[in-house]
């Protein structure tokens, strides 16, 4: 389907950046994002009825015992 859109010029240039790494058109580069924005977030993983917050490689790990000790020190 063919339409017209403004699109920012630092956007297009992106969307042709990936374009050519993919051998898609810019159009199919443009669909796919935009479907990925379109698509609703998933919901946060929920344990004991608390949201877990997201963890980074490296992070350290906080358990009952740092908090334990962490509430000791007030």
């Amino acid at each position: 389907m063919r339409t017209t859109l403004d699109i920012d010029e630092d956007v297009l240039q992106a969307v042709k950046e990936i374009g050519a790494m993919r051998c898609k058109t810019a159009g199919q580069v443009l669909s796919e994002l935009a479907r990925k924005g379109l698509t609703p977030s998933r919901s946060p993983r929920v344990r004991n009825g608390v949201p877990l917050l997201p963890h980074r490689p490296g992070d350290p790990i906080l358990t009952v015992e740092r908090v334990n000790q962490l509430l000791d020190e007030e």
